[in-house]
């Protein structure tokens, strides 16, 4: 792991404070990031800047060298749990985080190493949990990355943070203006563009290419929306038993990332 200049790498052991709660001590902009795996992947992450960490002293051995990264506190339990919303599973460990650097979709595709890349447009999918599903997903079947829109999208928070056990830190989220204008940019990139509907015209696997894929999936109820819809190249969908008539759109992610990557 590089150097990290500027931190200090000793451990402060600290007590509940009548007077002041962690979360009294935030930085505007910034938000608490919450839970072992997320923790572990946000101290791992170069791109992440980490304002201040609260460990109880388990969760500091769990994480290893990986705590040594950021000066860190040493409190108890309910010292985290002041400083988050009501009832969030800590374990033991909460940072306070900036969000990380915007990324240019042009430039980030670009970057990516070559081979085939399949990659997720999330069209006003809003809510953080399931998001942070998707996310996870991506990461578990490596999907280069998860693109959504700014305005339509749940913002970096310790809720997507956790449902995404880690995966916000580790598959690169791009947040675009106009989702249908990054299609049209995906399709100059080389991109073979699926809308992921439950009146598709043909079967995911039968849709796919051997080439680069962008799989585009809706908001639950609404679906995807007319103009983005016209952006891709082919519709698909995927086959379900008659006793149920739709997915969840991360269990439907999930399982559209399992069939695109598998032969990749």
């Amino acid at each position: 792991m590089p150097e990290n200049k500027g931190f200090s790498a000793t451990p402060r052991a600290v007590g509940p404070s009548p007077r002041q709660r962690p979360h009294e001590t935030g930085i505007a902009g910034g938000f608490w990031l919450y839970g072992l795996h997320a923790a572990r992947s946000a101290l791992a992450n170069p791109r992440r800047k980490i304002r201040r960490a609260l460990l109880t002293e388990r969760a500091a051995a769990e994480l290893g060298p990986s705590a040594k990264r950021v000066a860190h506190e040493i409190v108890a339990p309910e010292v985290i749990a002041r400083a988050l919303p009501q009832g969030a599973v800590h374990q033991g460990a909460a940072l306070l985080c900036d969000s990380l650097p915007a990324l240019d979709l042009e430039g980030l595709i670009m970057a990516l190493p070559p081979g085939r890349r399949v990659v997720a447009v999330l069209d006003q999918v809003t809510d953080p949990h399931n998001e942070g599903a998707i996310l996870r997903s991506a990461a578990a079947f490596g999907v280069a990355a998860v693109i959504v829109q700014d305005r339509h999208a749940p913002p970096e928070s310790g809720a997507l943070a956790k449902a995404a056990s880690g995966a916000l830190d580790i598959v690169p989220r791009v947040a675009v203006v106009n989702i249908s204008r990054a299609l049209e940019e995906l399709g100059r990139l080389g991109f073979w563009r699926i809308a992921l509907t439950a009146d598709g015209d043909a079967p995911l696997r039968e849709a796919a290419t051997e080439g680069d894929v962008a799989v585009v999936l809706g908001a639950e109820g609404s679906g995807l929306r007319r103009l983005v819809r016209e952006r891709c190249d082919v519709s698909a969908f995927i086959p379900l038993g008659s006793a149920m008539e739709s997915l969840n759109v991360s269990n439907a992610a999930a399982i559209a990332f399992y069939e695109l990557t598998r032969s990749s």
